[in-house]
């Protein structure tokens, strides 16, 4: 079988340019030459490309990008990012000469592995020599002639030769020789006056030498005027040989029109050109060959014609001319190559690439050229999902490609009048999506939309082929051909095929109906095709004809169903290396292939596929036409061809799918810190998602992993299909091993729906259910993952009903579990799997399967923990405690009922937990929720002082249930400042006051609690009572006294706060918080006695201050009456206002001064009186004093010089005393006592008066008599 296909990948999609490594090449000539930048053509394609070879180094491809800006260099052996070196100046037409005309040498260190340039950038030297020719601008076409020659051919037709002998010497500079040649033949000066412009036709616009290395230093040009000279080194053209635009007739037509009306081209186009080719005959090495391309574009029957020539001495002779085909016509020769002696042409025809190739004979013209040519077919779907798909099939166009013609499409419709969509201006995510979103937007309802939408979605296309089209380096791999993609071709052509054995492919070409697969074989292969054909009336859908060329070509086909396996054996055969020589190979190869040779292999695996699909098609149609005769063949040949063809159908499935850059990888092959490395190591330290650099096939991205071959491209493609394992099925009722791993393999790259569209073909087994299982994880489906995972547990165990076939196909994708043991441990797997996606609901459940049959020996208490915590996150708190109650571990108990706790605080559940008693650890309830107590903000939500302040008062703890609340009021207490919010003292007072409630309901001779002593302990604003045991130096570091916390100070506590905060609010202090002292001083300058004098009882604070200034207002009241004093008890009282402040004085000392306070308010306003005032006080509080202070009134009376008052209340006081002696005699000295030092000074200040009151000698008498009668008391005692 002889016949290739051309094989090739987007380097754009292959090799990130940010990634290469960049180096600068020096120049010594400054320049500013100008670069024409084409906008329609893309930089990052080449102007110039070929191909090295070394065998110790592998294959480079070198191009020149970036209007001759850069070189590229690619390593098409090794896995090694490419090198560029940066220009000053653009190159000419092939890498050596720059447009400045500096000749630069580039020194590269290579290694011997697949390290190649990788640690040897720093090594890299630039040499460059400036040539003086090119002084005054001369421009050319360059032809390096290895590494000691270099010929640029002129436009006016001569040539200019440089040669150097490089011995390898360092510098930067190099020493090369000049030598200039004219062609001095009459021949070419007459092709150049036929000419308009005698320069025109001179101009070389190809040159061309033996390959190096060789000794041959000659070389041949071409120039416009189609002259082909032969030059020779040190002599210049010593031939030269005008060749015809056709055969047979003169070499230079006449001006004239032709027969057809197209005048036929003179001049051949300007610009360097791949026309011509130098090389020697294998049989004959003498001898050297010239095989030059003369196009024809103005003819209809060929592209153009190639003429053989001889060089034998000086002389050429022409051997023949090789006409090309018919198909060529209108197209362009991208170019051209002999190999051995077959001369291979790569077209472009409109956008698409095609090769011809015939056999050179060196004594006639004659040649046998057959065609490959790829087709753009479009699928079934609406018009923009046809040409989509096409346009984002895995290697239609490369990512540079639909970029910059997304760029093109926009700004064309931007630039065009009217408003416009609003999807032009839009970002997408992809690629894909922009152009899905953008092309036919601009396009309106109306009766021609159809068409409309699609001249848009053609236009499109169109930009992208021509973007393609101006790459003018394409790089491509010619590989043979395997049977299928031979056969496929020869039925694309319309060859006849040999029968048989593949005659059979012939009869079936024609008559492909409808993809009907996809069917439960839940009845014999051979029922399930007739009920089809016979529904589907497929007999009666095709005409006599048909069916009589049907029935006689399978009349001739002998023993059917033999020729069946046959066809079988062609679509399902792989040619793979054997393990032995694979061994021996891989063992011949020390570096990886690189990522060209991965895409070509995954382009040949491709075509293969879809090849495969095509033939195999047909047999599946052929059963329907037999569909009568089926049930006497062999079941087992049914089941194989439907087996066969559910691969190659998968195959084409798999062939059509993206590798998008959305896809993540379930199992990372390099480590973060190894991808950091690798991404600094030039620098380029971002990697943006979905970059040009990323594979577009799916294929391309798996034959990493199952293709190994590194030889061969056919082997490398075949080993990729082999190790998938679609073409080794048998039946379609079994799922095999390699087909289930291929599935879990793309589920692991994370190709979750093409995984998923591929298990759709393959039986609910075991094995695919545990695929499909893990799939339905991924995408979120942990419903539908836990019923097929519950019911693959079921074919588990010791008693498993698992065929062979399952049996392997399980193990190959279920490597953590013997299928030999209980479900219990795939259980305690599901749990896992369930667990890496936080999905918590069914990891609980399997969690709790594997409970209820966990081995006696295997210890539950971790899976307890997982099903307690599991519903507990949940919220489904009635379950987590059930779990919790039925664990036999205390140790886990202990442990899960505080994370219970909090999760039902945190989910609002508090009501729900006061009704679990938590029977034995109630400890363990209280202890957690007092530490979040203790360190929680009080503010915060979830409220834990409340919570724990019910767990406490359901059990009638109201102590604790004091205690918490009190210290939620003291944390709060400390938070408050002049800018708290209202709804945080709101909180504070009702903590107070729960606290209150609840120590009050304790019991009266236990209503204290013990407060754990704080750091802040010792700035309360009321000391309290310590519990001092030990001394303060003594303490543990951290550790404080303890407080003994009374219902009183709880009560003060709050009075005190309400106090500040209404001093606060109310009065607009700017102070916060106020002293209790501060607060009544405060309310007393404000007039606000009532509030004051309450606020001051509770607080324990003096109320002098107060009473003293209440009586000020009083005098002030009875001296000027207009004077309005507020007083709110005494609004309703009838009098005066003077009247009603008395009245207020006295009801205010008669609630608030008393035996308690030994009347020192009393004291205080009647000393305020005699200071302020000559009146005499009221009588009332005359009274009180002389009930309870009369020594106190003498004194003020002596302070004040009132002595008669003073004499009064002596008076007074003696007969108060007689008369208590009379009723009780006296029991002991003590009794009989009178202030006799004060009566003493009464008595001296009365009688040192210029006038003496009239009752002094009244109370000497009554001293008199006093002593008297206490004498007699005295010695009647004794």
């Amino acid at each position: 079988m002889e016949g290739e296909i051309l094989v090739a990948a987007q380097l754009s999609s292959l090799y990130v340019p940010t990634q290469a490594h960049h180096v600068q090449v020096p120049t010594a000539k400054a320049t500013d030459f100008p670069v024409s930048a084409d906008p329609n053509f893309p930089a990052e394609h080449a102007v110039y490309s070929t191909v090295l070879q070394s065998t110790q180094t592998g294959t480079f491809l070198l191009r020149v990008l970036h209007e001759g800006l850069i070189l590229e260099l690619i390593s098409l052996s090794m896995d090694i990012l490419p090198i560029r070196f940066v220009l000053q100046s653009p190159v000419q037409s092939a890498p050596a000469l720059t447009h400045a005309g500096s000749l630069h040498r580039l020194i590269i260190p290579l290694r011997e592995n697949q390290d190649l340039w990788k640690n040897e950038l720093s090594n890299i030297s630039t040499r460059e020599y400036l040539v003086k020719a090119y002084a005054d601008g001369v421009k050319g076409v360059v032809y390096v002639h290895g590494t000691h020659c270099v010929a640029v051919g002129l436009e006016n037709g001569a040539l200019l030769r440089l040669d150097t002998e490089y011995s390898g010497a360092t510098g930067s500079t190099d020493i090369w020789t000049e030598t200039m040649f004219h062609p001095g033949s009459f021949l070419s000066s007459f092709t150049s006056f036929l000419s308009t412009t005698p320069s025109e036709g001179a101009e070389i616009v190809a040159l061309a030498s033996h390959p190096w290395p060789t000794d041959v230093g000659s070389v041949w040009s071409l120039s416009r005027d189609r002259v082909l000279r032969y030059w020779k080194p040190k002599v210049g053209c010593v031939a030269s040989k005008v060749l015809s635009l056709s055969p047979g007739r003169e070499a230079t037509p006449s001006p004239s029109s032709s027969t057809n009306g197209v005048k036929p081209q003179v001049l051949l186009y300007p610009g360097p050109q791949s026309l011509l080719r130098v090389f020697t005959n294998s049989g004959d090495d003498d001898r050297i060959y010239v095989l030059v391309f003369i196009p024809t574009p103005s003819l209809t029957t060929s592209g153009g014609n190639f003429y053989l020539m001889v060089a034998v001495g000086d002389h050429l002779h022409e051997i023949g001319y090789l006409p090309t085909s018919t198909r060529t016509a209108y197209c362009h020769l991208q170019d051209f190559m002999i190999l051995g002696d077959t001369l291979f042409t790569l077209w472009d025809g409109q956008g698409q690439s095609t090769i011809e190739k015939t056999l050179l004979r060196f004594d006639d013209s004659s040649v046998d050229a057959p065609i490959w040519k790829i087709e753009v077919l479009l699928s079934s779907g609406s018009l923009a999902n046809k040409f989509f798909e096409v346009i984002m099939r895995p290697g239609m166009f490369s990512p540079l490609t639909l970029r910059l013609a997304v760029e093109s499409y926009t700004t064309a419709c931007l630039n065009s009048p009217g408003p416009h969509p609003p999807q032009l201006s839009a970002a997408y995510a992809t690629i894909g999506e922009h152009i899905a979103a953008i092309v036919g937007c601009t396009t309106v309802l109306h009766p021609q939309y159809w068409n409309a939408l699609k001249r848009d979605w053609e236009g499109f296309i169109a930009r992208c082929r021509e973007i393609e089209r101006s790459s003018r380096g394409p790089l491509a791999a010619i590989v043979t051909e395997d049977l299928p993609i031979h056969l496929y071709t020869a039925l694309s052509l319309d060859h006849a095929l040999p029968a048989p054995p593949y005659g059979l492919f012939g009869l079936l070409w024609a008559n492909c109906l409808v993809d009907i697969l996809h069917q439960d074989l839940a009845f014999a292969l051979a029922d399930i095709i007739h009920d089809l054909a016979t529904r589907s009336n497929f007999r009666d859908n095709l005409d006599a004809e048909a069916m009589q060329d049907i029935t006689q070509r399978l009349s001739e086909l002998p023993d059917l169903p033999n020729v069946m396996k046959t066809a079988l054996d062609v679509i399902g055969g792989l040619e793979v290396v054997k393990a032995e020589r694979e061994e021996e190979t891989l063992a011949t190869i020390s570096a990886p292939r690189s990522e060209w040779w991965r895409a070509i292999t995954a382009d040949y695996a491709i075509v293969t596929a879809n090849a495969r699909y095509e033939l195999g098609f047909g047999l599946v149609i052929l059963l329907f036409f037999l569909a009568d005769d089926l049930k006497q063949w062999n079941p087992a040949l049914l089941a194989e061809i439907f087996a066969v063809f559910r691969g190659v159908a998968v195959m084409r499935f798999v062939v059509r799918q993206q590798a998008h850059h959305t896809a993540q990888s379930g199992t990372q092959d390099v480590s973060a810190s190894e991808d950091v490395v690798s991404l600094m190591e030039n620098m380029h330290v971002t990697r943006t998602p979905g970059q040009l650099g990323e594979p577009s096939s799916l294929v391309h991205r798996l034959v990493h992993f199952y293709a190994h071959n590194k030889h061969d491209v056919c082997v490398a493609a075949h080993e990729f299909w082999d190790s998938a394992g679609w073409l080794q099925g048998i039946s379609p009722s079994f799922a095999a091993k390699l087909e289930v791993s291929f599935c879990e393999k793309l589920r692991q790259l994370g190709y979750f729906q093409t995984a998923r569209d591929i298990l759709a073909w393959l039986p609910r087994t075991p094995a695919v259910n545990y695929v499909l299982g893990r799939l339905y994880i991924n995408i979120g489906r942990a419903d539908d993952a836990t019923f097929l995972f519950e019911k693959l547990a079921g074919s588990l165990g010791p008693d498993q009903q698992l065929s062979a076939d399952d049996r392997m196909a399980l193990t190959a994708v279920l490597t953590d579990v013997d299928l030999t043991d209980d479900p219990f441990f795939f259980y305690l797997h599901a749990a896992a799997l369930f667990r890496t996606k936080t999905l918590t609901y069914q990891e609980t459940v399997f969690t709790e399967l594997a409970i209820s049959i966990a081995p006696a020996e295997y210890d539950p208490t971790a899976l307890w923990a997982t099903v307690i915590k599991g519903y507990t996150d949940l919220g489904l708190y009635d379950d987590a405690y059930t779990a919790w109650t039925v664990c036999p571990s205390e140790k886990q108990k202990r442990e899960s009922a505080s994370h219970l706790v909090y999760q039902m605080c945190e989910g609002n559940a508090a009501q729900t937990l006061m009704t679990y008693n938590f029977s034995g650890f109630a400890d363990e309830v209280e202890d957690c929720l007092a530490f979040k107590v203790r360190n929680a903000d009080p503010r915060a939500r979830p409220n834990y002082s409340r919570i724990l302040y019910g767990w406490y008062t359901n059990r009638g703890d109201h102590k604790n249930a004091a205690l918490t609340m009190y210290q939620r009021a003291r944390k709060l207490r400390h938070l408050i400042s002049s800018t708290s919010e209202v709804s945080l003292v709101k909180e504070t007072c009702e903590a107070y006051l729960i606290a209150l409630n609840s120590l009050s309901l304790a019991d009266p001779k236990t209503a204290w609690m013990i407060l754990p002593g704080a750091v802040d302990s010792e700035h309360e604003p009321r000391k309290r009572q310590k519990l001092r045991k030990i001394p303060e130096d003594r303490y543990t570091p951290g550790r404080f006294e303890n407080e003994v916390v009374h219902i009183e100070d709880i009560q003060y506590e709050y009075a005190l706060l309400t106090a500040q905060v209404d001093i606060h609010i109310r009065h607009q202090s700017s102070e916060f918080p106020l002293p209790p002292s501060s607060i009544v001083l405060r309310l007393t300058e404000l007039n606000c006695f009532d509030r004051a004098l309450s606020t001051a009882r509770s607080l324990k604070v003096d109320m002098a201050d107060t009473f003293t200034r209440l009586t000020m207002q009083c005098l002030h009241l009875s001296r000027e009456p207009d004077f309005v004093l507020y007083v709110a008890r005494g609004s309703s009282w009838s009098g005066t206002m003077a009247d009603k402040a008395w009245r207020y004085l006295r009801q205010s000392l008669a609630f608030h001064d008393g035996p308690e306070t030994d009347y020192r308010y009393s004291r205080t306003v009647l000393e305020t009186i005699m200071q302020h005032q000559k009146a005499p006080p009221p009588p009332w509080l005359i009274s009180v004093l002389e009930v309870h202070h009369h020594e106190f009134l003498i004194r003020i009376n002596l302070r004040y010089g009132n002595f008669g008052q003073a004499i009064e209340h002596t008076l007074s006081m003696i007969h108060k005393e007689e008369a208590r002696l009379a009723r009780d005699p006296p029991k002991n000295a003590g009794s009989t006592w009178l202030p006799y030092a004060t009566i003493d000074q009464v008595l001296i200040a009365a009688a040192e008066q210029d006038v003496v009151d009239p009752q002094l000698a009244q109370l000497r008498t009554e001293i008199s008599a006093r002593m008297k009668r206490v004498e007699k008391l005295s010695n009647f005692t004794r």
